[in-house]
């Protein structure tokens, strides 16, 4: 991490910001919060309000404070992680910031007062009684992806997946001692036996399906909009893939892709718009969640994915993970198998923790579609992703003809709507106390004119970097501006 991107940083599920004069009760709040939920890093030294540099070298007494909190003031104290990072004070003096990385726990830790709080976003929240207790349940459910694996050795690992992850995260080591040193893959018994873990297997297990015969994905395909048995089984595809978690959401979202659909069109702004069964961000987020998320734990069956004319259902074994309910899933997040999550996420399959249901929710409404349905029935968590209707679709094909017929009307309200709008935008700011610079109304203006546009191409006509531009749209997302859609094939939205 570098101090460019803990100044940028928006603060998340996994990332905080404190200020060195924050006192250990409060520290204590924060390390508790992340080894609860997904762990995470703390970066003290920086104010988390203005995110000016302060460093730590200033009081070496009150330094030694804030390193004793995961043990004086955490109950079981927390094995966090600390290292320092060189910087430049907003004093302009070399000064250093403290990291505190804190790994997701296996057990239920409180502060000194015996409270009990769990990282949700950006927040650090306090468990009641009950969601202590089905924390504790969760966690005793999460602590298998860390259990050793009867009758596994060594030899079962393909250190070249191994060593391929190691040069990702940049650890230097060899494989062997990455296992060795890293998230207990690989540890040793009182008996002086190496034993190695679930987690392991599973990640970089030569073929994992020896040890776990069902921790598989399965992929079946259906004509129409029912499941039929018997005479009347409807069963178009079948596909079942194995290996490691990494090569089954790999081959699972490469194989649903030949599967959906698509719809070009020409749309609102003269512009092609290619609108999908099924946005392809669902699907990956999805597969992912899946795979991530599974009881391992329970042996009797594979994850399953349905695919109707009407919908897709996925099917994993468990249930939904922690203090994740139905009507809290799109802000809540728990990571039943905190290993495996921090794998998929360095391979940038998990994007930011506790933001990829929120987001799939988004994509299905900007297509016009219903957000996912939830349902457990006995130990099988079922989640249904409505396909995009087809009365969407006929609904932009029928502006797409008049796009075409009348172009040039079109164009003319288009350019007379931009203004007015802008005129607007800055009204509002101006009521606000807000500062839209004119860098902001280009922007803005831009991204009326065409809502597609990327922040290379803002860049570009802007006349500042990359770095600006987001910073610029960090600034007036939410309040002016929203992403409707994914990042690749999203589009801007006015916020009129």
């Amino acid at each position: 991490m570098t101090i460019q991107e803990i100044t940028t940083r928006k603060e998340d599920q996994t990332f905080d910001c404190k200020s060195f004069q924050i006192e250990p009760k409060a520290l204590a709040v924060s390390i508790v919060a992340f080894a609860n939920a997904d762990g995470g890093v703390i970066a003290i030294g920086v104010s988390d309000k203005t995110r000016k540099i302060e460093g730590i070298d200033q009081h070496t007494e009150k330094l030694n404070e804030l390193l004793r909190v995961p043990f004086d003031f955490c109950n079981p104290s927390v094995p966090v992680t600390c290292s320092y990072l060189p910087c430049t004070d907003k004093d302009g003096n070399e000064n250093r910031i403290l990291l505190m990385e804190i790994p997701a726990s296996s057990s239920l830790h409180t502060n000194q007062a015996d409270e009990a709080f769990m990282r949700v976003g950006d927040k650090s929240r306090k468990l009641t009684f009950d969601e202590r207790v089905q924390l504790m349940y969760d966690k005793g459910e999460r602590y298998y992806e860390d259990t050793a694996v009867y009758d596994a050795t060594i030899d079962d690992i393909d250190m070249d997946a191994v060593a391929d992850y190691a040069k990702l995260v940049g650890y230097g080591k060899s494989p062997l001692q990455y296992l060795q040193e890293n998230n207990g893959f690989v540890r040793t018994n009182k008996k002086g036996e190496e034993e190695v873990s679930t987690a392991c297997i599973l990640l970089f297990g030569k073929y994992p399906q020896k040890f776990f015969p069902r921790a598989r994905t399965r992929f079946i395909r259906y004509e129409g909009v029912d499941e039929k048995v018997g005479a009347e089984m409807n069963v178009i595809k079948d596909v079942t893939f194995e290996g490691t978690i990494l090569n089954q959401v790999k081959k699972t979202i490469e194989f649903i892709e030949t599967q959906v659909r698509e719809h070009t069109f020409l749309g609102q702004h003269a512009q092609f718009v290619t609108k999908r069964d099924y946005p392809e961000f669902v699907i990956q987020e999805m597969t992912v969640n899946a795979c991530c998320h599974r009881a391992y734990n329970i042996k009797g069956t594979e994850i399953q994915i349905k695919m109707f004319d009407d919908r897709l259902v996925f099917e994993s074994p468990g249930k939904l993970p922690g203090q994740v309910k139905p009507n809290n899933i799109r802000h809540t997040h728990f990571s039943r198998n905190p290993k495996i999550a921090a794998f998929l996420k360095a391979y940038h399959f998990v994007k930011e923790f506790g933001e990829g249901f929120d987001r799939i929710c988004r994509e299905q409404e900007a297509n016009g579609a219903n957000v996912p349905s939830f349902r457990t029935d006995e130990f099988i968590l079922k989640i249904t992703v409505p396909k995009v209707t087809e009365k969407v679709t006929v609904k932009n094909e029928k502006v797409s003809e008049k796009v075409t017929v009348n172009d040039g009307d079109v164009t003319q309200k288009v350019t007379v709507t931009r203004q007015g709008l802008l005129e607007k935008l800055i009204e509002r700011a101006s009521i606000n106390g807000d500062k839209l610079t004119e860098n902001r109304i280009a922007i803005l203006g831009l991204m009326i004119d065409n809502p597609y546009i990327s922040k290379i191409e803002l860049a570009k006509v802007v006349g500042i970097s990359t770095n600006s531009i987001m910073r610029n749209i960090d600034y007036m997302r939410g309040k002016y501006l929203r992403r409707v859609g994914a990042d690749k094939n999203g589009f801007w939205e006015i916020i009129e």
